[in-house]
């Protein structure tokens, strides 16, 4: 009997379909073998600890990349920590481990987790987690009232304290100033002997000679070298400018040729008898020649008439020489002014240096800049009174460091009978932070409800992540770039839930056009026909600012509609 042969097409097709299941299965297999997730528990208590851990086999030359961030959502991602790493022939063996929680009681599902390994994209499975409630035998557990908030008293300051010490070093520098600088000391002798004319210092130093008690004493060459050094220092001053140094035959050459030219009007009588006195000096003090007591005198009382007669020998000085010596004066005392100041200048330097340095140290170096440069965030940030107003109706209460005025927010005419639109801003161009508020209100349309829409009758019917996807694209029109979006859910403090939107953006200067780093936030709230939204932009690095945008966040309320038509 002649069997049927079976089509060679169909035994072509059956055999590779058998074929690429078979290696679908090994792929399958592979890609479970490369990535893997578990959880310590499947059931905690509220607020308790899931360690959440990734295992991943690659090889040695393929870059992974575990998540990071909140993307555990709807549990909460507290801690992460860092990749155990271990090597196996070509192979690392690579376990990320998570800490998670969740503060809410139910079932809650951990979704699937996206892992990069080289160039391939790998999920991990999704897990299951019961939370459950901490139970209260309220028989034995006493309960009581909520205690009521309590005044505390404000630590104590000491500003008076550093305000006065300031001020005492303030006084006690410009006191130190004055004493030292500024103030006009007592003339010391040689001062007040600078000040005295030539001659009158010549006359004077005679008569302290003859109250001396050198010629009683026997002290002739004390008595000598006194009395010419007197009718040298004279001559010095107003005659020739190196007489002290000069020996005796150049002192009287140089009053011979002063003479023979004219220049001064000595007798030859005058200049023999300085000579004589001062070649018997120079005996007394170098030849040890010793002269009587009467002869000192003779000659202590000739140089007294040869001082007059060099006087009465000079010319008087012209209107030249006294204007100069007058602009040599004045010059001396802008010197010495000038030294002051310099001198002043100088300590308040340092002063200003030195506290500079100080609150450096104390505050750190960005802080004093911003305060003595100033900088616009932290101008606002040090706001003496913020402003707390409602805007919008149903309102957005909210605080900020400037009262947020009315903006025109323009509407398509085909839009117009369907929305309204009640927008408050602060920012612009010259601002490092924009803050914004939006109400729209939706109308509603006037057509018959089914069963299931009445039965869903007060439910939110408005994506909020498709309002805050629309929200972006106006950021991004507006020349925003490298968009990073990141979606948790917020909550105001007194209930009222929403969706926050946040993450970094590139954001285009609308007259220069440079590009600079910037942080945002979208919040937004819905509840029947009405989305309120709260936007704020701020650059990144700017540490005032996210003070700035922390207290704002914690500030913001809604009004409920119940209250709003109470």
């Amino acid at each position: 009997m002649i069997k049927e042969i079976p089509n060679i097409n169909f035994v072509i097709k059956r055999t590779r379909n058998l074929v690429m299941s078979i290696l679908f299965v090994l792929c399958s297999l592979s890609t479970f073998s490369q990535v893997s997730s578990t959880i310590d528990s499947t059931s905690i208590k509220i607020g308790e600890q899931i360690l959440y851990k990734i295992s991943v086999e690659s090889d040695t030359t393929d870059f992974v990349v575990f998540p990071e961030g909140q993307t555990f959502q709807p549990l909460e991602m507290i801690e992460s920590f860092k990749i155990d790493t271990t090597k196996k022939d070509a192979k690392y063996y690579l376990i990320k481990k998570y800490g998670l929680t969740q503060f809410d009681s139910g079932k809650y599902t951990i979704p699937q987790q996206k892992i990069v390994i080289g160039d391939k994209v790998l999920l991990t499975d999704s897990l299951h987690v019961e939370v459950n409630p901490v139970i209260v035998d309220t028989t034995k557990q006493k309960l009581y009232d909520i205690k009521p908030i309590l005044p505390v008293d404000k630590s104590p300051t000491y500003w008076w304290l550093y305000t006065l010490m300031i001020l005492l070093i303030l006084a006690l520098v410009t006191f130190l100033l004055y004493w030292f600088v500024w103030r006009e000391k007592p003339l010391t002798e040689e001062e007040k002997e600078a000040l005295i004319p030539p001659y009158d210092r010549a006359k004077q130093a005679l008569k302290e000679l003859d109250n001396s008690d050198y010629l009683i004493n026997d002290e002739i060459k004390t008595f000598y070298s006194e009395l010419t050094l007197i009718i040298r220092k004279y001559i010095d001053e107003k005659v020739y400018e190196k007489s002290l140094e000069s020996t005796t035959d150049e002192l009287i050459e140089r009053l011979q040729l002063l003479k023979d030219g004219n220049q001064i009007d000595l007798s030859k009588d005058t200049i023999k008898n300085i000579e004589t006195i001062l070649k018997r000096a120079d005996l007394v003090k170098f030849a040890k020649s010793k002269p009587d007591v009467e002869l000192a005198k003779l000659d202590r009382n000739t140089i007294d008439v040869e001082i007059d007669h060099v006087k009465e020998s000079l010319p008087e000085p012209t209107e030249e020489e006294l204007l100069a010596d007058q602009q040599y004066q004045e010059e001396l005392a802008r010197k010495k002014k000038r030294r002051k100041v310099l001198i002043t200048v100088l300590v308040a330097s340092f002063l200003v240096i030195a506290t500079v340095v100080g609150l450096t140290i104390h505050y750190g170096f960005t802080y004093v800049k911003d305060t003595i440069l100033g900088h616009p965030s932290k101008e606002l940030l040090e706001e003496k009174e913020w402003v707390t107003s409602e805007y919008g109706a149903p309102g957005i209460t909210i605080t900020t460091p400037k009262v947020l005025r009315r903006i025109e927010v323009p509407i398509p005419e085909e839009m117009k009978d369907k929305m309204k639109v009640a927008a408050f801003g602060y920012g612009g161009i010259n601002s490092n932070l924009d803050i914004a508020v939006i109400s729209t209100k939706i109308a509603q349309q006037n057509r018959p409800q089914s069963q299931n829409e009445e039965s869903q009758e007060g439910e939110n019917q408005i994506d909020l992540l498709q309002v805050a996807e629309q929200q972006l694209l106006q950021l991004e029109a507006k020349g925003a770039q490298n968009i990073i979006t990141k979606n948790e859910q917020f909550i105001t403090p007194n209930g009222q839930e929403g969706l926050k939107t946040f993450g970094t953006a590139d954001f285009a200067h609308p007259i220069t056009g440079n590009v600079e780093a910037g942080n945002y936030v979208i919040l937004g709230f819905t509840t029947q026909n009405l989305i309120q939204q709260v936007v704020l932009i701020w650059k990144q690095d700017d540490t005032y600012a996210d003070t700035i945008i922390e207290r704002i966040l914690n500030s913001i309320e809604l009004i409920k509609l119940e209250e709003e038509n109470e």
